[in-house]
């Protein structure tokens, strides 16, 4: 029986599809399900899921199966993280997961802004998704996260803040916002919806990135909140209030015990440690 077998079995039961299992996976549908159609084979060829209209749901055979799937999961899943913190390499990818504001953060201290930089043969990949990732599944190494794990074997320790303030193009006259779209409810896009409500000012664009927010605003669109770390530094851009309070970022990092002393992944801590100190009056707001 092979463990990529099980790991597909896992992966549809999950997602509820070939298609959602493929993309979680980095795998192709055909791949998906030609490594489902083995898994089956091995139990005498009876199906493991009914497959609907709507994708694929498991079947009582497939149920029974999933606990003692789930035990060899976190079997391999351990194996293959100490062989990783057996490795004494200093090359290799270390992925992180991230928000959009600490990610952008990260990428521009790549670019010498710490006095001791990364080691040259490590290279950092920066993970945004809805979810966060499941590090004890490898789907990242490291996370950056706005509250520390409840439970868990992880290490996780408090990095830095981030300050938050409202910017407008300098000289703009415009008193319009750039908000987030209607669809959002995270605590800045409630924050400006109280703004434009107070002031009865309009909302010039509804945007659902950062980025999309910050061109906007840059270009003279109307006013908006941005991480201090961008609009200080920004030439065009002035700001109008100090850091917000309430808008405040506090980001963790959290890393599996496992991974902890990969020589890779124990530099990746070092540096972001050292970044967010060296940084830390610039995230904060002062300067």
């Amino acid at each position: 029986m092979d463990w990529d077998d099980i790991r597909v079995f896992l992966a549809v039961a999950r997602h509820g599809s070939l298609r959602g299992a493929g993309r979680a996976l980095g795998q192709s549908q055909p791949t998906v399900a030609r490594r489902l159609a083995a898994l089956e084979a091995t139990f005498g060829g009876s199906p493991l899921f009914d497959r609907l209209p709507e994708g694929a749901r498991l079947n009582a055979v497939g149920e029974r199966l999933v606990p003692a799937a789930e035990q060899v999961e976190q079997a391999m899943l351990t194996l293959e993280r100490r062989r990783a913190a057996a490795s004494s390499t200093l090359i290799g990818t270390v992925r992180i997961s991230t928000g959009e504001c600490a990610a952008g953060f990260l990428a521009r201290c790549l670019a010498g802004a710490t006095t001791t930089p990364l080691p040259s043969g490590i290279t950092l990949e920066l993970l945004q998704s809805l979810e966060p990732a499941n590090l004890a599944r490898r789907e990242a190494d490291l996370a950056l996260r706005h509250q520390p794990p409840r439970s868990g074997d992880y290490y996780a320790a408090k990095l830095g803040t981030f300050a938050v303030a409202v910017y407008r193009r300098r000289g703009a006259g415009t008193d319009a916002w750039v908000a987030c779209t209607e669809k959002q409810s995270h605590e800045p896009a409630r924050w400006v919806e109280r703004q434009v409500a107070e002031t009865e000012s309009p909302v010039a664009l509804r945007a659902s990135s950062l980025l999309m927010q910050v061109e906007a605003i840059r270009a003279g669109t109307g006013r908006g909140v941005i991480p201090c770390y961008i609009g200080d530094g920004h030439p065009l851009l002035e700001r109008l209030t100090g850091p917000i309070p309430e808008l405040a970022a506090t980001y963790w990092m959290v890393v599996h015990r496992d991974l902890r002393r990969v020589p890779c992944v124990r530099a990746v801590i070092d540096w972001l440690r050292q970044t967010f100190a060296e940084q830390r009056d610039l995230i904060r707001g002062g300067g």
